[in-house]
């Protein structure tokens, strides 16, 4: 076969991550990682999701008509039979002149003409055209399987990024709902101070602008968090107005620990880069068919049937018909276009290299993003946590300074909005720190494998 033989691209592999400079090859991660978290729910929606989202399917439909392609591009290698039986009736003028003598003919004549032939054309594939041709619809086949998994894993690690931050919206909530109600008995007895004349008109003014503020911020997050299940059921393959998570909110959750394995890995764990990869060797096979284009064409066609004029005798011997014609077509002058086709392909190679090599270096950077927001957010848990607990220790002196008459009542407001303000973003630090973790499997390529994919999973 003309044309270059596929070798992958070469590209510079670091030895580790730098964020995991301890790094050693570890085990794949499972298929169904997601039951490292250990979460029934999550597993439940995962599976909704991979039955019935849509996008999901586009892309196996996709799989199906490349795979259908290959096959149409196969079959060139085969010779083409067809059957194609045919009559005909023709009247003959008695006004003509006869082909033997030359003289009039004395009347007409009917003659009907029966026809079975069995047709035969091939094109011999001296160099290798339509070899190329397959190899470079096979590839892209694989390629398309490979996006499947691209778009099966992101599925997957939406919804789970889904699933945690409604968590987290209702950690949230419950934070809002409870600080509302200890707001509502504050105004309550400042209310009672007031009448007693204990407290002036101001103080009151202040806690229930307060409480106000509050009971807007709750309305907000439960509207944030409706959107998200809305988006959620989306992915799920779901309507919206019949889909329901129920409240959990995230509280003390640590993400599981994900075997980071060595930047060689990336090149058969991830999907997108395996699909990368596949664009090239489909991209590679061209040239040699654009090679091909130089070269002489064979082609060898053929027929044999019977034929005659009385269907009485049609399958008799003495009806046989036969043909063999084999062709040559030798490309001489194309005013240019063969080479141009050519180099537009060789063109187009190197395009899918780069994206090739593009891929891996963000699959590189995707890994290092998570392993570093992995650690960020965990160190940041760890702080707003110390964080809350001072907070309450602050809120608690602030009450005793103002109920002894130490403090002013903006002391309280304060150590109070300190309190809120540190528990929902400890409570939003521990989404971001789940979210870091499903990314990171994302990055790593999930649980993806490659012949699943390719054998139709």
């Amino acid at each position: 076969m003309v044309g270059p033989s596929y070798v992958r691209p070469a590209v510079e592999q670091p030895t580790g991550f730098k964020s995991q400079p301890a790094g050693e090859a570890g085990p794949p991660i499972a298929a169904d990682w997601w039951r490292l978290y250990a979460e029934p729910e999550l597993e439940r929606l995962i599976t909704s999701a991979q039955a019935s989202n849509q996008t999901l399917r586009q892309a196996v439909a996709r799989v199906d008509e490349a795979r259908a392609l290959a096959r149409v591009a196969g079959s060139y290698l085969y010779p083409t039979v067809s059957l194609d039986p045919s009559y005909s009736r023709t009247r003959y003028s008695g006004s003509r002149a006869s082909t033997i003598t030359g003289k009039q003919v004395a009347r007409g004549v009917d003659v009907s003409n029966w026809t079975i032939p069995l047709d035969l054309s091939y094109e011999i594939d001296v160099w290798g055209r339509v070899r190329r041709s397959l190899e470079a619809a096979r590839a892209t086949a694989e390629a398309t399987a490979d996006d499947v998994g691209v778009v099966r894993l992101t599925v997957e690690t939406d919804v789970a990024q889904y699933y945690y931050t409604i968590r987290a919206l209702d950690a949230q909530i419950q934070i809002l709902k409870d600080t509302v109600t200890a707001y509502e008995e504050q105004v309550r007895l400042l209310s009672v101070q007031l009448r007693t004349g204990l407290i002036s008109a101001s103080v009151v003014s202040q806690a229930q602008a307060q409480l106000k503020a509050t009971q807007a911020q709750l309305s907000n997050t439960a509207r944030a968090r409706a959107n998200t299940e809305h988006a959620l059921a989306i992915l799920c393959g779901r309507p919206a107005p019949s889909f329901t998570v129920a409240s959990n909110p995230l509280q003390e959750v640590s993400p599981p620990a994900v075997p980071v394995g060595l930047p060689a890995q990336l090149l058969t764990r991830r999907p997108d880069v395996a699909e990368a990869e596949k664009n090239v060797a489909a991209a590679n096979a061209l040239i040699g068919v654009a090679t091909a284009e130089f070269y002489p064409r064979f082609m060898l066609t053929a027929s044999a049937g019977f034929q005659s004029l009385n269907a009485d005798m049609l399958f008799s011997w003495q009806s046989r018909v036969a043909q063999i014609l084999p062709s040559i077509s030798i490309p001489i002058f194309q005013g240019g276009r063969l080479r141009a086709n050519l180099e537009a392909t060789k063109a187009r190679y190197r395009q899918t290299v780069a994206v090739y090599i593009e891929q891996v270096l963000v699959a590189y950077g995707d890994v290092e993003d998570a392993l570093t927001d992995l650690h960020s957010f965990g160190d940041q848990v760890a702080s707003l946590r110390d964080a809350v607990a001072e907070s309450r220790n602050y809120l608690r002196l602030a009450q005793v300074q103002y109920r002894q008459g130490l403090a002013d009542y903006l002391l309280v407001i304060d150590a109070e909005r300190t309190l809120l303000a540190n528990q929902l973003s400890l409570a939003q630090a521990v989404n971001f720190q789940m979210n870091a973790s499903v990314h990171l499997i994302k990055a790593l390529g999930g649980g993806w494998d490659p012949s699943e994919e390719h054998s139709g999973r």
